[in-house]
């Protein structure tokens, strides 16, 4: 990752500024979130694994964002407060983004440019072409709780589909992997 994605400004969730330069040293597995999708229940494997790893240098970021059939309506407040009520989460939250198409966040610009291709890539998306929603051009994030994985050297080192939940063994290998790496 280059310093200009690490110096991109970033908007917590409670209005605090903040930036990835912030997390140096840090493991971070970045994950684009929604309050009304079927895969929202991922919220609890991640918050799991957040306490299990967070001591040994692992932070989740989560960033809201309403690019997938309206899944995330909700203004910050009322994200932080379905998040807090209903899974009990502690990672930080950021404001509300976007992760596809003409309003990208640059974030988002150079994590999908960084890593274009995803683990896990084919079963999410072939079940929402089979009900006839467009998954994107090439590189496009595919859907809610898509995941990209950050060494403590700040280089992309893994990208997962939305549907390779907290628990999974290629997930978990790769965060143990980043976390046992100089």
């Amino acid at each position: 990752m280059t310093d200009a994605i690490t110096t991109i400004p970033l908007t917590r969730i409670d209005g605090e500024a903040d930036a990835l330069a912030n997390h140096a040293g840090k493991v971070l597995l970045i994950v684009n979130v929604a309050s009304k999708c079927g895969l929202t229940p991922q919220y609890e494997g991640l918050e799991a694994l957040y306490r299990a790893k967070q001591s040994e240098g692992l932070e989740i970021l989560a960033f809201p964002a309403n690019n997938f059939n309206g899944q995330e309506p909700g203004v910050d407040d009322e994200i932080a407060s379905f998040c807090k009520t209903s899974y009990d989460v502690t990672f930080p939250l950021y404001s509300k983004i976007s992760v596809k198409g003409e309003d990208i966040h640059p974030l988002y610009v150079g994590l999908t440019a960084t890593q274009p291709e995803a683990t896990g890539d084919g079963p999410m998306r072939e079940r929402l072409q089979g009900y006839g929603i467009a998954t994107g051009g090439p590189g496009e994030v595919v859907w809610n709780f898509e995941k990209f994985l950050i060494g403590r050297d700040g280089r992309v080192v893994g990208r997962f589909a939305p549907d390779i939940d907290a628990a999974d063994p290629r997930l978990l290998s790769a965060v143990d992997q980043a976390l046992s790496a100089d």
